[in-house]
């Protein structure tokens, strides 16, 4: 089975970039192909409406909701390419239809994707809220579960341009995490499902992408979803969608989550998991903040009538501008950085910093500069 052809042939190439929201996806769940699985489930805080999407007809049921994070929009487009698929009319579709009952919240937080913050409308960080249910969307999300009563749980999710793969200089493209259900987190029945699953999914996503994969730290935390829906006794996976090479709009990012997700409902049709996997799954490599997105090395720098030669750091700010995302770089630390990488790194080879403000690359200046009035950048990358 060609995972990736299978990507191209059902993508919904009305959504791109990063800045998806409840306008960009309306369209879709209004299609008359879709619109009679669609129903309108409560309200955010500011009254704009969230959806759900039910689709099939099978015993096991998986409960799958994104944009929790209103800024994290790769796995609402990648769950929309998924819906695609299910309504392809396919031999694959079908399969799926028949095995599995899909609930889907494309977009659970409608406030926070227009405004492009984590948090909802109230700045209430909905991943923290699922002990008190103080906000509506929460409320929501914890009605369905108890209403649905899922097999699966998929918590979907973006991760920061900062994170790699332990300390072997690649970016964490895709990261996973069971949850744990306890403070010592043990591993009981339910939660081996999920870890058994992720292995599952890690061993197909080396073919794509390998040492790409990170695990997230499982610390216990029963105020997140994932760990709360873990701790009812429901197997939860945690996707993170991370940074691809040259890919800060995550087209590239959302292929590989569309795989993670089919390959995941392939393994579940098809009874492809052992008894237990639990060493796969921790042989998956954590997570580790080691990346920026600009890392500039051997820069001459005037410190206090001293030259010195050192390395830099920029970060990109992603703001919203006229209804644009623009990723804006700045400096962020200028040191020995051992142990961390850049996206995009520069070898100044001792060319001397020079810039507008007072030669000097301070913290959270933009990173506009030129290296001996030769090589010239702008925004973090260089013109000339």
């Amino acid at each position: 089975m060609n995972l990736e052809q299978l990507f191209d042939q059902n993508k919904e190439n009305t959504i791109q970039g990063r800045y998806i929201t409840l306008e960009n996806i309306k369209p879709l769940l209004e299609k008359e192909s879709l619109k009679k699985e669609v129903t309108i489930i409560g309200e955010s805080v500011l009254g704009k409406p969230i959806y759900s999407y039910q689709k099939g007809n099978g015993k096991t049921k998986i409960y799958l909701w994104s944009q929790m994070h209103g800024n994290e929009s790769t796995t609402t487009k990648a769950l929309f390419d998924f819906i695609n698929l299910i309504n392809s009319g396919s031999d694959l579709a079908k399969k799926l239809l028949d095995s599995f009952t899909f609930y889907c919240i494309p977009m659970l937080n409608p406030d926070g994707a227009k405004l492009y913050t984590r948090a909802n409308a109230n700045n209430v960080d909905l991943n923290r809220d699922s002990q008190d249910l103080t906000q509506p969307e929460s409320k929501i999300l914890r009605t369905v579960f108890e209403q649905f009563k899922p097999d699966y749980c998929f918590n979907l999710h973006d991760q920061r341009t900062i994170f790699g793969v332990a300390d072997t200089g690649k970016p964490a493209t895709v990261s996973f995490l069971a949850p744990s259900y306890n403070e010592e987190r043990e591993v009981n029945e339910s939660r081996l499902k999920a870890i058994n699953l992720i292995a599952g999914i890690n061993e197909v996503l080396q073919n794509y992408i390998p040492g790409q994969i990170g695990r997230f730290d499982d610390s216990f935390n029963i105020n997140c979803i994932g760990d709360t829906f873990q701790y009812l006794g429901v197997p939860t996976l945690l996707f993170e969608a991370g940074h691809f090479p040259d890919d800060y709009e995550r087209e590239v990012t959302r292929k590989f989550i569309f795989i993670s997700l089919l390959s995941s409902f392939i393994i579940l049709s098809e009874n492809d998991i052992v008894s237990n996997r639990n060493d796969k799954y921790l042989n998956i490599p954590q997570n580790k903040v080691v990346f920026f997105d600009f890392m500039y090395k051997n820069v001459k720098i005037n410190y206090d009538g001293i030259e010195i030669i050192t390395n830099f750091v920029a970060q990109y700010k992603e703001e919203l501008i006229d209804n644009q995302i623009k990723f804006n770089a700045y400096i962020v630390e200028v040191g020995d950085l051992e142990g961390y990488y850049g996206h995009y790194e520069y070898d100044a080879k001792g060319a001397l910093y020079k810039d507008d403000f007072n030669n000097y690359p301070n913290q959270n200046q933009q990173a506009d500069f030129n290296l001996d009035e030769k090589a010239f950048f702008v925004n973090g990358t260089i013109i000339k």
